[in-house]
C-alpha cells in the first residue's frame, strides 16, 4: 500500500544504493518517480539508477561546488509547489556529501523535509567489523593537511569504536599514520566495496592490515573502523 498522496512543496532526501542496485526501498523508487525533479550529485551516475528502474525524470546537478549558488532557486521552486528529491552518488545525502545546507535552508523557510531511511556505508561496516557498536563515533573524511595529525591523535585517545571514510589512494598513508600514533593496541577493520561483487572485509592490527594492502592494492570505496583498546583480537 502506498503512503498518502505526495504533498506539494516538499524536499525529499532519498538514499540510493552504495553498490548493489537492489539496495533501495520501494518507497525511494516511488518518490523518485513522483517528484517534479531530482537534484543529483553526478547526473550521469544517477541516470544509471533511473534507467535501471525505468524512471524518466528530470535531473539537475547539485554538489558541494554549486549548492550555495542554487539553493535560493530550489527554495523558490518548493514554495511554488514543486516536490524535489535530493540524491547523492551513493548512500544517504548529507553524510560526507552535499545536503546539509539545503536541509537547513528548507527548515529556515518552513519547508517540510522528509528523509527516507536507506543505504549508508557506515552502519553495515561497523556492524560487520565485530567491534562494539552500541556506541561509536563517525568521523567522515579526515582533513588532508591542516589539523590532520591533531585529529588523529584525538581519535587515538578515544576508547570507543571510530568510523572513517577514506580514498583508496590515501588508505595506506592513513593506516601508517595511525600506526605511528596507536601502534597495535587497537584492532582495525577495513571494509571495501560494500554490497558489491568484490566486497572485502579485512580485520587485524594496523601492522597486519598495512601488510595486506601493501600486497593487495586497495581499490573502490573504503570504510575504516577502529576498535577499542579493550576489544579482543579477532
Amino acid at each position: 500500500m502506498h503512503d498518502k498522496k505526495m504533498t506539494p512543496g516538499k524536499l525529499y532526501i532519498v538514499p540510493t544504493p552504495i553498490g548493489n542496485m537492489e539496495d533501495i526501498t520501494y518507497k525511494a523508487i516511488r518518490i523518485l518517480n513522483e517528484v517534479d525533479y531530482i537534484l543529483a550529485e553526478d547526473t550521469r551516475q544517477t541516470l544509471k539508477l533511473l534507467q535501471h528502474y525505468h524512471l524518466n525524470k528530470s535531473l539537475k546537478s547539485y554538489h558541494q561546488y554549486n549548492e550555495h549558488q542554487i539553493n535560493e532557486k530550489i527554495i523558490t521552486d518548493i514554495h511554488n509547489g514543486l516536490t524535489i528529491a535530493l540524491v547523492s552518488d551513493a548512500g544517504t545525502p548529507g553524510i560526507s556529501d552535499a545536503g546539509y545546507l539545503i536541509v537547513r535552508d528548507c527548515i529556515q523557510n518552513k519547508i517540510t523535509v522528509e528523509c527516507l531511511p536507506g543505504a549508508t556505508a557506515l552502519i553495515p561496516a561497523v556492524v560487520a567489523s565485530g567491534f562494539p557498536c552500541d556506541k561509536f563515533v563517525f568521523e567522515g573524511f579526515l582533513p588532508h593537511k591542516k589539523g590532520r595529525k591533531k585529529r588523529m591523535e584525538e581519535i587515538a585517545m578515544q576508547n570507543i569504536t571510530v568510523i572513517l571514510y577514506e580514498s583508496p589512494y590515501r588508505l595506506l598513508k592513513t593506516l601508517e599514520e595511525f600506526k605511528q600514533i596507536i601502534g597495535n593496541s587497537k584492532q582495525v577493520c577495513i571494509c571495501r566495496e560494500l554490497t558489491k561483487i568484490h566486497e572485502t572485509i579485512i580485520r587485524g592490527t594496523f601492522e597486519q592490515v598495512i601488510s595486506h594492502f601493501k600486497k593487495n592494492s586497495p581499490k573502490g570505496e573504503i570504510v575504516i573502523i577502529i576498535g577499542t583498546k579493550s576489544h579482543e583480537v579477532l
